[in-house]
């Protein structure tokens, strides 16, 4: 029974049946990688660079920076061997970029000492919560979860400390859980289909005594927590490291939903998170980056008299950029990098 649940609740099946109504989109041409005028020939990584922020030294195209590496396509792919201390040396007449050897960080240190980590793609911290945690479910994803049936001392409302009682658990072998509750529907705009949930996260807990039903202790509260809310094992997140790079198939999509602030505001900023109405079934994976566009207002066409006005659909905008960093079958998570203007919902989304 714990297998089964825990299988459902990262898999999304549905069949999308829309599309975007024709003359919404505005594929930009692809021009010619310019390297910036003030792009360092010589660049040594240090701790808290990303893949992102590297690139950006080099390029406003940060994700066009593939085609500056004079390396083969896996490296590029996943630059797992970019460490702090490596220097990075632009041939300009080449327009292009290699690894050179580790130089010393200081007179006794040299960088092999230090360079344990890769440098990541995107901030970790950013996203690290929404690695673990399950965040698109089938309509009946958390039904057979581990669910609190009982609360000790009768409590309402459980908070840290606290503790409750577990249906399900079973002979799980896990210690650390995170608590959820079903959220609201990922619905297509376009097409009016419901692609899946999303799950609310409510908390951490820990197994107190295994059985039937178990008890566990609550170790933190975001929300509520109360009767009726599931369980899902906690698991060690996975932080990717990809290079930044533009999708090779045409992307046209909508921002579904948003996260990382208050959910009754309506505009999120620099470094927020949204999810996309396209996944792994449209070839989008972990490391494409996204143009973010605010679609064309309809307006009347002024030049015309009363009676013959017409409306006139202005250009949509494009006002910044995301790179995705977790991938489900129709639905996507992406970190917003490099917006001139607040992200809306229904916003479009699609090859840089």
């Amino acid at each position: 029974m714990y297998q089964q649940w825990r299988k459902s609740i990262t898999t999304l099946a549905f069949v999308l049946t829309g599309a975007v109504c024709a003359g919404a989109w505005a594929q930009a041409p692809k021009t010619t990688l310019v390297i910036k005028a003030d792009a360092p020939e010589r660049y040594v990584v240090v701790p808290g660079d990303t893949l992102w922020s590297i690139a950006q030294r080099y390029t406003d195209s940060p994700w066009r920076w593939s085609e500056l590496w004079d390396l083969n396509k896996d490296q590029i792919k996943n630059p797992h061997r970019i460490y702090p201390g490596n220097v990075i040396v632009l041939e300009r007449a080449e327009a292009r970029l290699t690894l050179s050897d580790t130089v010393k960080l200081s007179p006794r240190v040299r960088a092999e000492s230090t360079a344990q980590i890769a440098v990541s793609s995107i901030p970790p911290a950013i996203i690290e919560p929404f690695l673990t945690r399950p965040l698109v479910i089938e309509a009946d994803g958390l039904d057979n979860a581990p669910t609190i049936v009982a609360t000790e001392e009768s409590r309402v409302i459980l908070e840290k400390g606290n503790r409750a009682f577990v249906r399900r658990i079973g002979d799980a072998k896990e210690t650390s859980w995170l608590i959820y509750r079903r959220g609201p529907a990922l619905v297509d705009p376009d097409s009016a289909t419901t692609l899946g949930h999303e799950a609310i996260y409510l908390g951490t807990a820990r197994l107190v005594r295994a059985g039937n039903p178990a008890v566990i202790e609550l170790t933190s509260v975001t929300q509520e927590v109360g009767l009726g809310d599931k369980l899902v094992a906690a698991g060690k997140p996975e932080v990717p490291t990809y290079a930044p790079r533009a999708p090779l198939t045409p992307i046209q999509g909508r921002i579904i939903s948003l996260h990382g602030r208050d959910t009754r505001v309506g505009e999120y900023g620099n470094q927020s998170v949204i999810a996309i109405n396209r996944g792994k079934a449209q070839k989008i994976e972990v490391g494409h980056v996204v143009a973010l566009y605010r679609l064309g207002a309809e307006v009347a066409d002024a030049t015309r008299s009363k009676d013959a006005a017409a409306a006139l659909t202005l250009p949509s905008e494009r006002y910044g950029l995301a790179l995705v960093f977790r991938v489900f079958d129709r639905v996507s998570y992406a970190l917003v990098m490099n917006i001139s203007k607040p992200v809306n919902k229904l916003d479009l989304v699609q090859n840089p």
